[in-house]
């Protein structure tokens, strides 16, 4: 999955966060309160489902158990990012139900941060930094909490000892030498060895690794699977051999329980191809045959008239410091009809884009098939799109399919709305926005191009382009994720400033499209930077490739100033002094990229992200925290779900399925490691 994450911290499509009752105030519009919990770096929101109730029965059925088969799977995320995760939740979750003491103390309550971090990162590493949390609470603490609980809360441990498992878990929570980072995905170390991830195992080498898929794959094959994609590598007794994700397989006891869920919607599907697609899916779930899924991928990319769609599996790469292996996730939505026409003149057009695009003639696509866009309201996030949630789409991964069938876009605009409504206020644009005239540019502008940047992004910036014959699909390696990124984002930076958007109706003038440039250069080269802890290199693939851009761009275009950092009493922010020659510079980035991207050329796709997506300016980092610390603002947000009900009359049976809005974030993460949690401790 190419997915959109939400990048601006204070503007539009972002969270005001501040605490107590003012919080309260400034998310809560027309008695629905958008903001639930805040701790840490984080604030936990709720999104609304608007028109589900004006959905069939049916429907709502079908949305049902595809969200029941969304939260099946929750645990393989959990054990995917790191083996003893489970375990450390589990305990945490036993300590938060059972603990006899103060539970206002400070020990408690870092504990208590501590859980709750690690149910919106789904593990012990920080969702975005990568880094292992440091737990504020003390080993003592911990180990007398564990002691304490009474035998049947420590069941999960089955066959070890509570001494046993305190003397295993005990250093993967406080020593911070051991598993450090959950991914590595640059610099001249074993990436391997140096991540934390479960998706290889047996003291495995990135030699070993690479040499084991290179070996399997075949030169000639114009159609190539996704090699390794739904497999954990291991190396037991010398020999290395993949441990498949399916039924009967690693992780058979969520899937079967997905695959249940999947089999009950059938009856409720609208049409013939919706049909096939589950089925197909069911099928790869049970095979684990990486063929069968390319049929799902087809199908589903083909199937355009439902009104329900969903995505579930082993799909997104980006945990995995090679880009093979897939992270399980699930998104449940129906279409948005009127906001979707938008979508639909952009993929009407995609031949237009694709023959005006900047890049390398060799590099377009002579026909450009099947391309499709929609907008989107989700009623149920899974796995690896929740808490933290892609505000935008684009399936399949696979070129071959998308060179021949095309790709499937969405925005996912309830997500961006709640973000919006929550974001009234906090003083983000007052404290790093150059003057008025940005703000004002921002203020009239920025939600309309937030939302067509993120169109733009997954209907065409994903969807561009081809790969030359004989291109490896991972030629580019643990790179990959991040020149991705960068490739559509500046497709989208490109194309937003084309006046072919005001003539198709998509902007009203052509000035709007300066908003999305400001936000993305302030964002890019400064404000992103809160996300990171001070002396940290940036790591995951969507920040770096922001900062590519932007630092690519500003070294460019510094001999004419086409982008300064000025000074302002004592501050330092980011003006744009030509918006038409930046435009050119992301077009000559976007013809670089693109052609990295057709002929695999890693060496170069080393030094670009090497060179501008990794290494932080300290002295403005420093700068950019301490300002932001004074708003005290979240700079990551994440969602709650609605609880999705049936209603059933005398009968037994179901005569409508209703939403709750009221559940909390605590409660939401414990109802689900009670009523979904059916992996094993240890998965190996």
């Amino acid at each position: 999955m190419k997915k959109t994450i939400l990048f601006m911290l204070g503007l539009s499509m972002t969270v005001a966060s501040c605490s107590g009752r003012k919080e309260k105030e400034e998310t809560k519009e027309n008695g629905f309160e958008y903001a639930v919990d805040r701790f840490a770096d984080l604030q936990i929101l709720r999104y609304q489902v608007p028109g589900f109730n004006a959905l069939t029965l049916k429907q709502k059925q079908l949305l049902y158990h595809l969200s029941e088969a969304a939260l099946m799977g929750r645990d393989i995320l959990f054990d995917q990012n790191c083996r003893y995760n489970l375990a450390i939740r589990r305990t945490m979750e036993a300590i938060y139900t059972h603990y006899k003491g103060d539970r206002s103390a400070a020990e408690f309550k870092a504990l208590e941060t501590y859980l709750k971090r690690v149910w919106f990162s789904n593990g012990i590493h920080h969702h975005y930094a990568e880094d292992k949390f440091k737990p504020e609470f003390t080993p003592a603490f911990f180990v007398a909490c564990v002691k304490a609980l009474p035998s049947e809360a420590v069941s999960f441990l089955a066959e070890q000892t509570v001494d046993d498992f305190l003397k295993e878990i005990t250093p993967v929570i406080f020593d911070p030498e051991v598993l450090p980072k959950r991914t590595v995905q640059s610099g001249d170390e074993d990436l391997i060895r140096a991540s934390a991830n479960h998706y290889y195992a047996g003291d495995l080498t990135q030699k070993e690794v690479e040499d084991f898929y290179t070996g399997m794959k075949d030169p000639n094959d114009s159609t190539p699977i996704s090699y390794g994609l739904n497999s954990r590598l291991v190396k037991e007794d010398g020999v290395i051999k993949e441990k498949v994700w399916k039924v009967g397989g690693l992780y058979t006891e969520a899937i079967e329980r997905i695959v249940a869920e999947l089999e009950k919607a059938v009856p409720f599907v609208e049409n013939d191809k919706q049909k096939a697609v589950i089925e197909s899916l069911i099928d790869y779930y049970r095979t684990g045959d990486l063929r069968t899924f390319d049929t799902y991928a087809v199908l589903w990319v083909e199937d355009t008239n439902s009104d329900v769609d969903f995505v579930n599996g082993f799909t997104e790469t980006y945990g995995d410091p090679l880009g093979m292996k897939a992270s399980w996730e699930s998104t449940v939505n129906f279409i948005n009809k009127e906001a979707t026409k938008r979508t639909k003149i952009i993929s009407d057009n995609a031949q237009w884009f694709e023959d005006h695009s900047p890049i390398d003639n060799r590099f377009r696509k002579k026909e450009v098939k099947g391309v499709s866009a929609k907008v989107i309201t989700v009623t149920m996030l899974g796995g690896d799109c929740y808490p933290s949630t892609p505000i935008g789409i684009n399936l399949p991964n696979a070129d071959w399919i998308r060179k021949d069938h095309g790709s499937k876009s969405v925005t996912i605009e309830n997500i961006t709305e709640a973000y919006d409504k929550a974001s009234q206020g906090n003083g983000f644009s007052e404290e790093f926005v150059w003057s008025d005239a940005e703000r004002e540019l921002l203020k009239t502008y920025g939600f309309t191009t937030d939302n067509l940047h993120t169109d733009l992004h997954e209907c065409l910036g994903h969807g561009s382009g081809i790969t030359l014959p004989g291109v490896e699909p991972d030629a580019l390696k643990a790179y990959a994720s991040t020149l991705e990124e960068a490739r559509a984002d500046l497709f989208g930076l490109y194309y937003i400033a084309d006046t072919k958007l005001v003539e198709l109706g998509l902007l009203p003038d052509a000035e709007a499209y300066k908003a999305e440039y400001y936000k993305f250069m302030m964002n890019g080269l400064q404000t992103q930077l809160v996300r990171i802890e001070l002396g940290k290199n940036i790591e995951e693939a969507h920040m770096r490739n922001r900062q590519l851009i932007a630092r690519w761009v500003f070294e460019k275009g510094k001999a004419e100033k086409i982008v300064e950092l000025k000074q302002h009493d004592g501050k330092t922010y980011v003006v744009i002094n030509d918006y038409e020659k930046l435009r050119r510079l992301f077009g000559e980035l976007l013809k670089e990229v693109q052609r990295i991207k057709s002929e695999g050329d890693l060496d170069a796709g080393k030094k670009l992200v090497e060179t501008y997506a990794v290494k932080v300016d300290q002295v403005l980092h420093r700068e950019v925290l301490e300002r932001y610390a004074k708003l005290d603002l979240a700079p990551y947000k994440g969602f709650v779900n609605p609880v999705m009900r049936e209603v059933k009359n005398e009968k037994g049976e179901v005569v409508d399925i209703t939403l709750d809005y009221s559940e909390g974030y605590a409660n939401q993460m414990l109802r689900y490691s009670k009523t979904y949690s059916f992996l094993p401790t240890y998965n190996n």
